[in-house]
């Protein structure tokens, strides 16, 4: 199965894509001594995505434009600078340059979006610097900028576990149509997970997982999805009941199999049976919500 992302060279130019990451399910199975969860998730990648290019040679800098890059804040604190500057503190003398991010994924959105704009640029300065992107120094940076940027390094359908850190091979899949959709409300991870562990009882803390073969069929796939879903919507609702609505919406739009959020929200999705089906109802659910990020696409 090839990977959503797209990896390609113009002149001295590098460009890669950042495609979005969504949970099409998660589960919690508790709370660490060290604070953080251990979960099970399957991961998925849409088409749809930030873009990144790089032109090596020269300082690190970083550029930021698209219809969210206000939202991404402080130059410095970006995760692409962040992964750059750790990179190059583990391997000495590594070629840098400059950053282009076009930034079309909302920000703390459940998307993974910085998780995927980090995996960009180390396979971007992998390819710079005739690295392999499995390369140990790589993989340390990844785990250590975020849960998420693992499974974006190489962007591809799999099951997380640990804290994200443990990854299954790649599982195929059928390509599923999906609605994005996002009301603009911003949730912290940690906020949601907090909320989860207030939420849940001593005896609903720890869970055990439900691991089992994932179907490639679309029919068996859904069936299968359906059978599980997403801890963190409750916590995540609580906090920003537009997710409610978002949930609400999709399950009311003709043709939706199964509505759900994805990460710790705020962005849900809805899968449908065709892209031109996914196509249509985001039509219909953007022109009654302009004000939302709404988006069709296809995920694998």
């Amino acid at each position: 199965m090839s990977s959503p992302s797209r990896a390609t060279r113009q002149n001295n130019v590098l460009h890669e894509t950042a495609p979005a990451k969504v949970n099409l399910t998660l589960c919690v199975l508790g709370r660490r001594r060290d604070g953080y969860h251990n979960i099970e998730s399957l991961v998925a990648f849409a088409q749809t995505c930030d873009r990144l290019s790089f032109i090596p040679g020269g300082v690190l800098k970083l550029e930021v434009h698209g219809p969210k890059g206000r939202a991404t804040g402080p130059l410095a604190e970006n995760l692409v600078m962040k992964t750059a500057r750790l990179l190059a503190s583990e391997i000495e003398g590594l070629t840098l340059g400059r950053f282009t991010l076009t930034k079309n994924l909302p920000v703390a959105a459940g998307l993974g979006g910085g998780s995927a704009d980090a995996a960009a640029a180390l396979r971007l300065l992998a390819r710079a610097n005739r690295l392999r992107c499995n390369d140990a120094r790589i993989l340390k940076v990844a785990r250590r900028i975020g849960s998420d940027v693992p499974v974006c390094l190489d962007p591809r359908a799999r099951l997380m576990r640990g804290t994200g850190e443990i990854l299954s091979g790649s599982v195929r899949i059928s390509k599923l149509a999906i609605v994005l959709v996002n009301s603009g409300v911003a949730l912290a991870t940690k906020d949601v997970f907090a909320r989860h562990d207030r939420q849940v009882s001593r005896g609903q803390a720890k869970r055990a997982a439900r691991t089992a073969a994932v179907p490639r069929k679309s029919a068996a796939l859904v069936e299968w999805l359906v059978a599980r879903g997403n801890d963190l919507e409750p916590a995540a609702i609580s906090l920003a009941p537009s997710i409610a609505t978002m949930l609400a919406t999709l399950r009311n739009t003709f043709g939706c199999r199964l509505a759900r959020m994805s990460g710790s929200g705020a962005t849900c999705f809805g899968l449908f049976a065709s892209s031109r089906a996914a196509a249509a109802a985001a039509r219909k659910i953007k022109a009654a919500n302009p004000r939302w990020w709404v988006r069709a696409s296809v995920l694998s």
